[in-house]
């Protein structure tokens, strides 16, 4: 077996000074892109891994990332978050990080973990999903100074880092289709305020009413496919039923499409549905589900890379992204049925 690559054989390969190689590797932000970069490819090359133990020691810090699913959640197991772990996962080993990964079964469990690995230091910092208007987990942390980015935005982000999909934008878009398919009566089948990303979608689909000149028609507070389905038929016995639905998410949808068709219509026919999350479920419709599809993967890594850099001492307000869910057309709307 080969002598194991050290820091100095990487720093004399560089032709930089072990410190400057050292700081490339710990994501510090006065060592440049370039750098970092030329490092990172030059530690590949050669083979040179940190000891983990020796860096914890040195630096304080676990080189972990943390992520705690709540298990109670009616989405926790969605078919995506195989996706979101593989952007997550493919981030940190290209860093030499690692993922730490915890489960629990209600908020209260949720926030022990927290603090039980923040205490354990088995987590330098955490990535929070499924942000909420007022979230528990924002607090814990700002009060233990652990350092987290989130996957969405929150009511008050004064020192927050986030990554977040525009969802708002896909509802005025969504809106927007079926205005110029022709359709009137366009409802929304919205999920639980208490979620940001509920409110933002909410909030577009209204904007993209106003914009058409037409009167808002919303249920909110859904969170299952039965829920789905029971929004579209209280919608459909309702005065002036809709011709068309938008569903906050494609577990909402799912459920209106296969209640449409449990009462004998086409959906694409005699009633228009599109969702959002690009799901699985979605696509093995039939037909499949027109929705605005959100690369998971891609989230993944990027809130991998934001949290290791504000871990790194960068700036929050600074590491602010978001990115457009893109239109994944299928057979699930068209033009409104004649009447």
């Amino acid at each position: 077996m080969g002598r194991r690559v050290t820091l100095r054989d990487l720093a004399n390969e560089l032709g930089l000074s072990k410190g400057t190689v050292s700081r490339a590797l710990n994501g510090y932000r006065d060592i440049s892109p370039a750098t970092v970069q030329r490092v990172r490819e030059v530690s590949e090359r050669i083979g040179y891994r940190p000891l983990a133990q020796a860096q914890s020691i040195r630096t304080g810090q676990s080189r972990s990332l943390g992520l705690v699913l709540q298990m109670e959640q009616h989405d926790a197991q969605r078919p995506f978050l195989a996706e979101f772990l593989r952007g997550i996962t493919r981030t940190v080993s290209a860093q030499h990080w690692t993922l730490t990964m915890a489960t629990a079964e209600s908020e209260e469990e949720g926030l022990e973990t927290y603090l039980r690995l923040i205490a354990e230091r088995k987590a330098d910092g955490f990535i929070l999903p499924r942000t909420q208007r007022q979230d528990p987990r924002i607090a814990l942390l700002r009060d233990a100074g652990c350092p987290f980015v989130l996957f969405g935005r929150t009511d008050d982000s004064a020192d927050c880092a986030w990554f977040d999909i525009r969802g708002g934008r896909a509802m005025q878009q969504a809106v927007a289709r079926l205005v110029g398919f022709g359709h009137r009566r366009i409802a929304f089948v919205g999920a639980d305020p208490i979620y940001t990303y509920a409110t933002k979608r909410l909030d577009g689909y209204k904007e993209g009413m106003a914009e058409a000149g037409l009167p808002p028609l919303v249920t909110s507070g859904h969170a299952t496919a039965a829920d789905g389905g029971r929004a579209l038929g209280e919608l459909l016995d309702g005065e002036n039923a809709p011709t068309a639905v938008i569903c906050a998410t494609d577990l909402l949808a799912t459920g209106a499409v296969r209640a449409a068709q449990a009462r004998g219509l086409a959906v694409g026919r005699d009633i228009s549905i599109i969702g959002y999350d690009g799901s699985r479920e979605g696509q093995n419709l039939d037909p499949p589900l027109t929705s605005f599809a959100v690369d998971q993967t891609a989230a993944g890594a990027r809130l991998a890379e934001l949290l290791i850099a504000r871990i790194g001492g960068a700036d929050p307000q600074e590491l602010r992204v978001t990115a457009d869910a893109v239109l994944r057309e299928g057979g699930t709307d068209g033009p409104p049925p004649n009447e």
